[in-house]
């Protein structure tokens, strides 16, 4: 540990394979395809490369083969680990100063009202406000429910809409809104922030105050599907139906009894479940 930490510091001081890091960070415990990876941060691929080479090298990065596709993903222990290191003297000496950075063994505290809930991607005008719709009938009187877009549509999409209204959701107060709407002073403190899009996921997030419990549920976008009506109709029935199966688990969870880590483990798991609780 005393000549591997200098090691993964010294690789984590350049800006773009510290940019690298942090996204796989954000899509943890995906395990995400090198082209994906170029395309969200604007690499070439010999130059991410050579980025992701380090990082394996280091043990901060595994990589698998899936088919034809190499994918990676953090070594949850080895970021921990490097942390640790960095915390352990501060921390001996006076626990006060880190005891915001190393609070993730305690449980979520009780709300006074109830817990308040974001879900993210990129146009919110289907996946996120699917979340939204769903965890807020399932469970109003436990949940605040929003639901935003890093760069969301000026509508809702139209097969979305369908679907909603079939499933007897009202929607008459949805819209497609701005993340920004819920970065302000007077916007809610969350509990969880989750993203169900690869995309959101990708982009630099902002920090939310408070220390929420955030994960990554990504799933398809079924406004790229192509073909018949019917078709794109399927699509976006089997979205929603992923969703609410994650849904059905997250408020199951006793959220106040488990301690944070493992709650962030289910929530991961959770993230992992197609529409029929199988791993995706």
């Amino acid at each position: 540990m005393e000549e591997t930490v200098p090691n993964r510091l010294a690789i984590l001081g350049h800006p773009q394979r510290l940019a690298l890091f942090r996204l796989l960070m954000r899509r943890y415990p995906d395990r995400v395809p090198a082209t994906e990876l170029a395309l969200a941060l604007g690499l070439k691929p010999n130059t991410l490369s050579t980025y992701i080479g380090a990082l394996l090298q280091s043990g901060l990065v595994t990589q698998e083969r899936q088919g034809t596709s190499l994918r990676y993903a953090i070594d949850l222990k080895a970021a921990r680990d490097t942390i640790g290191y960095l915390l352990n003297d501060c921390c001996r000496g006076r626990p006060e100063i880190c005891t915001p950075l190393t609070s993730s063994d305690g449980n979520l505290p009780m709300p006074d009202d109830k817990f308040n809930v974001l879900f993210i991607c990129t146009g919110n005008s289907a996946r996120s406000i699917f979340a939204e719709s769903i965890l807020r009938d399932l469970a109003g009187d436990r949940f605040n429910v929003y639901s935003a877009g890093t760069r969301p549509q000026s509508d809702l999409n139209p097969f979305a809409v369908q679907v909603l209204e079939h499933k007897g959701h009202d929607v008459s107060q949805l819209r497609s809104k701005n993340v920004a709407e819920f970065q302000t002073d007077d916007a809610p403190a969350f509990d969880f922030v989750f993203t169900v899009c690869n995309q959101a996921a990708n982009e630099e997030c902002p920090t939310w105050p408070g220390q929420p419990i955030s994960a990554h549920w990504g799933l398809p976008d079924p406004v790229k599907i192509e073909g018949s009506d019917a078709e794109k109709s399927l699509a976006f029935q089997q979205a929603y139906g992923t969703l609410r199966n994650r849904m059905l688990g997250f408020t199951s969870l006793p959220l106040t009894s488990l301690d944070r880590i493992s709650l962030q483990k289910a929530l991961d798991a959770a993230g992992q479940t197609d529409q029929k609780g199988n791993p995706a």
